[in-house]
């Protein structure tokens, strides 16, 4: 899922510090380093806290197939990441295999080493689209796609089935009540439910991918098109002027609105519909008032088609380990048992079988408007970029809350284009 830490601000998986059965454990500094006669064996695995739980089955059944134990070394999101500039910098990895952020790569892709030999045509048939794209850097497969996720439509089937919001609905509008399939029937069905206490859906003016997925739908690159800065052409426009238009069926403050804030409105009972990552479906908590009352449907297209922006996380080696053959083994497990990552708390995946398996299980509505949503094909990885995280800190986010506040969206995208070319100089 990403953007940045979304996973460890939305999802509290438990355990600071935990290694899986017979794997050697250690915390902070990397964990033990391999000792002679035990390269071979034991993979020390960095990976941020909120994500160590969909790897868990997987080190398990690879401790199984191969006799490989795995030991898990968890960090905070911004810590990792630091701790992965550093290592990296210095040449001496404390780790065989790292979890990236896929705003990440283009950072570390001279570090890590080519894991080509997994991405077979086979392989590359079962993992969505746009994720083997962003995995293939300068030529090579540089990551392997553990799990992915995308924002898809959640809305209260309750509501949408009432009779009496049917009638009214069909009376005010013309057509039935039902999840939304375009912008414009979104539109109206958040002006319908903005009453009594309720709004039809949420404005998050404090993270930009909705907006993005907007841009992405109206035909054009996000924010970048290769080296060219296009954040001021007219599907920004158009993008950004149509999700400030929501503000008036959103409840106030959208500036501050962030994926917590969002989500905990809707679990609260006070949207009727949010766009947000598909794992929440499963996590709403059992004594929410909206528990058992929701539906999923995939993401709306726009002239371009359906897109969504991915939040996947990919397992890389780094050129400097010594264990990198046990490494690649521990990566290829998990390609193979890519599905388990759906058992745990999280539960995502990155393969489309793993997703396909489940689809049609109760409890798993979410997964078909994922898989449609991440298989859209105006879907697309965020651009590759090292400089990405700090345009959208210093750039697309204080412009999109300045939008939603007032300000004039051509202003904004002419002063935003500034800023990044100035950046990326």
């Amino acid at each position: 899922m990403s953007t940045r830490n979304t996973i460890s601000r939305l999802v509290t998986l438990g355990g600071v510090c935990t290694a899986v059965a017979l794997a050697a454990t250690g915390c902070g500094a990397g964990g033990p380093a391999p000792t002679s006669g035990s390269a071979a064996s034991t993979v020390n695995v960095l990976v941020e806290a909120g994500g160590h739980a969909e790897l868990t089955g997987v080190a398990e059944q690879c401790k199984k197939d191969t006799g490989i134990d795995v030991n898990f070394v968890e960090l905070p999101y911004d810590g990792m990441f630091n701790r992965l500039s550093s290592e990296f910098s210095s040449g001496n990895v404390s780790f065989d295999v790292a979890a990236l952020d896929s705003v990440w790569l283009p950072s570390f892709k001279d570090a890590v080493q080519p894991i080509d030999e997994i991405f077979t045509d086979e392989a590359k048939k079962d993992i969505f689209p746009a994720l083997v794209k962003e995995a293939n850097v300068d030529g090579h497969f540089i990551g392997l796609p553990a799990w992915t996720n995308a924002e898809i439509i959640l809305y209260r089937q309750d509501l949408f089935e009432d009779a009496k919001n049917k009638a009214d609905f069909q009376a005010k509008y013309g057509y039935e009540l039902a999840a939304p399939t375009t912008w414009k029937q979104y539109q109206d069905i958040s002006e319908f439910f903005t009453k009594d206490g309720m709004y039809g859906t949420d404005v998050k003016g404090a993270v930009e991918t909705e907006w993005l997925a907007h841009v992405l739908q109206a035909g054009s690159p996000m924010v970048l098109d290769g080296d060219n800065v296009v954040i001021d052409n007219a599907a920004h426009k158009e993008a950004l002027d149509f999700y400030v238009s929501l503000t008036k069926s959103a409840p106030p403050g959208a500036a501050q609105v962030d994926w917590a804030a969002a989500q905990n409105l809707f679990n609260q009972g006070k949207t009727a519909m949010t766009r947000f990552w598909a794992h929440a479906y499963r996590q709403i908590p059992k004594d929410s008032p909206v528990a058992g009352k929701v539906g999923a449907a995939a993401m709306i297209g726009g002239s371009a088609g359906v897109a969504g922006v991915p939040g996947p996380w990919y397992l890389s080696v780094p050129k400097a380990t010594k264990n990198a053959d046990s490494a690649k083994k521990f990566i290829k497990c998990a390609y193979d048992h890519n599905g388990l990552g759906i058992e745990s708390s999280l539960g995502l995946a990155s393969r489309i079988s793993a997703f396909e398996k489940y689809q049609d299980q109760p409890g798993y509505e979410s997964f078909k408007p994922l898989i449609e949503t991440l298989n859209g094909k105006a879907t697309a990885t965020r651009p590759a970029t090292a400089k990405w995280q700090q345009i959208v800190d210093t750039v697309l986010v204080p412009l999109l809350q300045k939008a939603v506040a007032g300000g004039d969206s051509a202003t904004l995208l002419a002063e935003a284009k500034k800023q990044i070319q100035d950046l990326l100089k």
